[in-house]
């Protein structure tokens, strides 16, 4: 049943991945089922997106009740759901304004143009410059794209947005050395995700926001991947008390209902976008908000953040041991439930594919990283069958 399933997407959905050859039909706990009923652990949540697992008991009901209301206005009217989103997520991050868009990547986008337009206000003039970092990851279109440090994503589709610079992460003064009189903002992810589950250090974050603060430049914090509570705190960069002008995100923020935003201070809020300079059709609908606000309530009601402050110690123990355990394994690295094994010896997509036939969904990032980001309900029990699947495998 599933090869014909398959068979049929591939006539009909344009082929820009190479899926794993399953069709999930249903989720429910950490577990999800394919057509077939076979079940499988879920320790790559829709690539942390699905933060609280399938059917978390109050978040179906939190969207029934919306559809019930009302889906889609457009952002020429106010709506309650979101007004109470905006103000939830900005009472978690300590921030002053949010622009809600449909996507990390749109997110990204809008961080962009809020520094080019900051820079514009300020100096009167365009042609300003970004500083991004080697290895990073923000996005597909061609603004996020351009500020991602992989040749390998970029090359294709060059000529990409111009007056990008690039430095490495954790290395300040390589951020120090591409400043320039254009320069308007620096972006970073706290933890880099794709480029291979790298966190910044206290030094460096804090580093550049010094740098940012001296050369009246904006600091671009991604936390799309890293952020609603993956690390045990909202946003990753509160574990370093380093908090930036603008922060975009996602994934996990509206956890599967396809929602992001972009988070301004009053510093970057007070001098960038103003009306016509940004718009979209779809951000901030009314099922969007209801699903982000649901989030909240339940992070909240449920204590999701202390329970992955508590259970980040199992998880990382559990992997530790595995690197000891196993040759093909050289290092753990990541914050909370944003874990990565280095693989040596091996290709990546063997172990994600033997897992896959032994019923664990893990995904790779880089090209030698075993990534985990399960959901943050995740208990111990589970850690400890995802162990066990990867030592029967190996």
């Amino acid at each position: 049943m599933m090869k014909e399933q398959i068979s049929r997407s591939e006539e009909v959905i344009l082929h820009t991945y190479n899926r794993f050859p399953v069709v999930l039909d249903h989720g429910e706990g950490v577990w999800l089922y394919d057509t077939e009923g076979k079940k499988y652990l879920d320790f790559a949540a829709g690539i942390a997106v699905n933060a609280l697992g399938y059917h978390y008991p109050g978040y179906d009901e939190g969207l029934k009740a919306q559809i019930d209301k009302l889906t889609h206005i457009s952002n020429l009217y106010y709506t309650m759901p979101m007004i109470q989103a905006g103000e939830k997520l900005l009472k978690a991050s300590g921030m002053n304004r949010v622009f809600f868009t449909n996507s990390g990547a749109e997110a990204v986008e809008g961080a962009l143009k809020c520094a080019k337009k900051y820079a514009y206000k300020r100096d009167g003039h365009a042609g300003h410059e970004i500083i991004a970092m080697r290895h990073s990851f923000h996005g597909r279109t061609i603004g996020a794209l351009s500020v991602t440090g992989n040749a390998h994503y970029q090359e294709p589709f060059e000529p990409l947005m111009g007056g990008v610079r690039f430095a490495d992460f954790n290395d300040l003064e390589s951020v120090r050395a591409q400043v320039t009189e254009k320069t308007c903002a620096v972006i970073c992810e706290t933890i880099q995700g794709e480029g291979g589950i790298y966190p910044a250090s206290m030094e460096f974050l804090k580093g550049l926001r010094a740098l940012c603060d001296e050369k009246d430049m904006l600091l671009i914090l991604d936390e799309i991947q890293c952020g609603m509570g993956r690390t045990g705190s909202w946003f990753a960069w509160q574990d370093f008390g380093v908090m930036p002008d603008i922060m975009t995100c996602a994934k996990a923020l509206g956890c599967g209902v396809p929602v992001g935003a972009f988070v301004l201070n009053e510093r970057a809020a007070a001098a960038s976008l103003e009306p016509g300079d940004h718009g979209t059709t779809y951000g901030g609908n009314p099922l969007a908000c209801a699903a982000v606000s649901t989030v909240f309530d339940l992070f909240e009601k449920d204590g999701i953040l202390d329970h992955v402050k508590e259970t980040t110690p199992y998880l990382e123990k559990t992997l530790d041991d595995l690197v000891k355990k196993y040759d093909c394994f050289t290092a753990r690295r990541g914050m909370g439930f944003m874990q990565g094994l280095v693989v040596k010896g091996r290709p990546v997509g063997e172990i994600v594919s033997h897992a896959l036939a032994e019923g664990l969904l893990v995904i790779s990032a880089g090209t030698d990283v075993l990534r985990l980001v399960p959901p943050l309900v995740t208990g111990r029990e589970e850690i400890d069958f995802m162990a066990e699947i990867l030592g029967r495998i190996l």
